[in-house]
């Protein structure tokens, strides 16, 4: 639990900072149109239960346990760029946003180092942040094909921040790993799943005890309602 000002603050994208499901769910069944729709249907249901997991988990994941045959690179990073091109036409979109999330890190801004950490292409992730007017809010924006849990780790390791003085906000199991992996807080959010397994759960980032008080450099502590 942190009792004041955290080191940083680490934030899962798809869910978190813009409502994206049903555009990822898209991009899915369109790269595999010409699938059956009862095994696309069981992608669909994969890629849910395990929203913090990359596209390249997830497509390698369909051709191996689905279709029980390998998926080789080529094939794997030709899916992928579809599913990239089907993102970056549809995702940048300001009426995405989350509006809480948005006003959140908008305050937080000079205040507290803040990181993007997302199972989504990194690149991609680094394009719609610059479309949406949000790349300078953040230290850095990281993404796949490298695994979250890495991510965090090399993130981690780059920054002077103490684990325990360093947040994750996620809304998936994989998110609340990763941080678990480096010894981070996890605070969930947007999936009621994780309220028990979060050391603080954000129903709402406008009264999250964690806003700057309005004292110049003041903070109102976590704990604090």
């Amino acid at each position: 639990m942190l009792d004041n000002a955290p080191d940083a603050l680490l934030f899962d994208f798809d869910g978190v900072i813009v409502a994206s499901a049903s555009i990822r769910d898209d991009g899915f069944r369109t790269i595999f149109a010409d699938e059956p729709p009862e095994n696309v249907e069981r992608l669909l249901a994969y890629h849910h239960a395990n929203g913090g997991l990359s596209r390249y988990h997830k497509i390698r994941w369909y051709f191996e346990t689905v279709r029980k045959e390998p998926c080789g690179e080529e094939r794997l990073q030709a899916l992928a760029q579809r599913f990239k091109a089907i993102m970056l036409a549809r995702m940048a979109d300001p009426a995405l946003l989350i509006p809480g999330t948005v006003a959140f890190i908008r305050a937080l801004h000079g205040r507290v180092p803040m990181h993007v950490v997302s199972g989504s292409d990194g690149e991609e992730l680094r394009t719609l942040c610059g479309r949406l007017g949000l790349a300078a809010l953040f230290v850095s924006i990281l993404g796949s094909p490298t695994p979250k849990t890495e991510l965090v780790r090399t993130l981690m390791a780059e920054h002077p921040y103490a684990p325990a003085r360093t947040a994750f906000i996620g809304d998936a199991i994989n998110d609340h790993d990763a941080a678990r992996a480096s010894g981070l807080v996890f605070w969930g959010f947007g999936n009621e799943r994780l309220r028990p397994i979060s050391d603080r759960y954000i129903d709402d980032f406008a009264t999250f005890p964690l806003y700057p008080s309005g004292r110049a450099g003041g903070w109102t502590a976590c704990g604090q309602e």
